[in-house]
Order: C-alpha cells, then sequence, then structure tokens
C-alpha cells in the first residue's frame, strides 16, 4: 500500500515538474502597453515631414516613421506628392535633408521612403509592422505631428478590420486624427504597427482610414 501510495506520489510530482517546465513564465510573455509605453517605444522612431517646392517653399507636411535602422520608412503618399525636396525632423530636433521616395502607390496611398544616415552615426530607431491581422474591438494608438514640435498620441479601438473605401481597403479606427497626423503609424498594445494613418471618413463622425501593414508590404515588395 505504501509502495503504491509512493509511486502515486511521484507520478504527481513529476507531472508538476513538466507542466511548470512547459508554462510561459511571466518573463516570456510579450508584454502589453499602455499609451505612455507605446509612445516611450515609438517616439523616436517617428518624424515629422516638410514637403518642399523647388523654390523652397512649403507645399505640405505630415508624419512618418522608420521601418528599418539603415532608414527606410514608410508615409502616406500624399503627404510627399509632388514634392522637389523633403526636410525630416526626429523627435529630438535631428533636420535630415535628402530624404527620397523609392516607391509609392498614389491610389492606394502609401509611399515607401529612404533617409540619409543620420548625422549622429549611429542606426536610427525602427517600428516593426505586425503579422497577424487585427480584429473588432482591438486597442489602438496612433501618433502623428499635427505640428512640428509637437507629436501626440491618441487611444482608441478597431472599429472595422477590412472595410472597402472608393474600391481601396482600409481599417477603421476610432483614435482621434488630426491634421498632420497623415503618415504616422497606428500601434497595436505590442507596439507593433498595424498600418499608417491615411484619412478620415466624412459619412461617419469620429471614425479614420488606416491603411494596412499588408497593402505597405505588396509596395515594399515591388
Amino acid at each position: 500500500m505504501k509502495r503504491g501510495i509512493g509511486a502515486l506520489a511521484l507520478l504527481i510530482l513529476t507531472l508538476a515538474v513538466f507542466l511548470s517546465a512547459n508554462a510561459p513564465s511571466e518573463a516570456q510573455k510579450e508584454p502589453v502597453y499602455g499609451a505612455k509605453d507605446v509612445y516611450s517605444n515609438a517616439e523616436k522612431a517617428v518624424f515629422y515631414i516638410r514637403n518642399l517646392t523647388k523654390e523652397g517653399t512649403l507645399r505640405s507636411v505630415g508624419t512618418g516613421f522608420v521601418l528599418t535602422e539603415g532608414g527606410q520608412a514608410a508615409t502616406a503618399y500624399h503627404v510627399v506628392k509632388e514634392a522637389a525636396s523633403l526636410e525630416i525632423t526626429l523627435s529630438d530636433g535631428t533636420l535630415i535633408k535628402g530624404a527620397s521616395v523609392v516607391a509609392y502607390d498614389e491610389f492606394m496611398d502609401t509611399a515607401l521612403l529612404k533617409l540619409p544616415k543620420p548625422p549622429s552615426g549611429r542606426p536610427y530607431s525602427a517600428i516593426a509592422w505586425r503579422e497577424a491581422s487585427v480584429a473588432h474591438g482591438e486597442r489602438v494608438f496612433a501618433i502623428g505631428y499635427p505640428l512640428k514640435a509637437t507629436p501626440i498620441i491618441t487611444e482608441g479601438i478597431v472599429s472595422s478590420p477590412k472595410a472597402e473605401i472608393n474600391s481601396r481597403d482600409r481599417i477603421l479606427i476610432s483614435a482621434d486624427i488630426a491634421s498632420g497626423m497623415s503618415g504616422g503609424p497606428v500601434l497595436d498594445e505590442y507596439g507593433e504597427a498595424i498600418g499608417l494613418i491615411s484619412g478620415s471618413l466624412r459619412t461617419m463622425q469620429g471614425i479614420h482610414l488606416v491603411v494596412g501593414n499588408k497593402q505597405f508590404k505588396e509596395l515594399e515588395s515591388k
């Protein structure tokens, strides 16, 4: 009898050790961020854009964000349309000249930029694309520059993960968007980009348009 109880106890102990070893620890779990942490992690990768004419006058302004440490970046095409030159201002005030548009899709409102090496010589901070699709009700955060030295973050939800707007696939979100934020990133709770800000939906107050990462990745692959 005692031998049977001992064997059972050993089996239970072995099972407990196995489950403990295979259960994800707190350190292994991906963090879920609030607005403060999302902004802190993304701030250095988001920048202010000035679109200049050949005479050096201002055509338009907007926002962009860095995708790779080497300076590949994303924005909305309408922000850089017909630019003779672009001026990029990083979050620390560093002015970057000589950025170029290397690919764009006017219909989808996407543009891929290449930034020159920063004066510091250090790699750029970058934001990763999210791989998984989004779902109704997910919490999201939009970051952009309504003013040159005033980046802001707003919070909302995914109102619709897929909507066809003027024959374009868009994600609809409820996070507030101000003029100047076009081209900025929309991030999930893990700080990954689900897409970029394209505009607002005039027929639905408080609902804004996001170009999903799938559409942008198609541009990157061209």
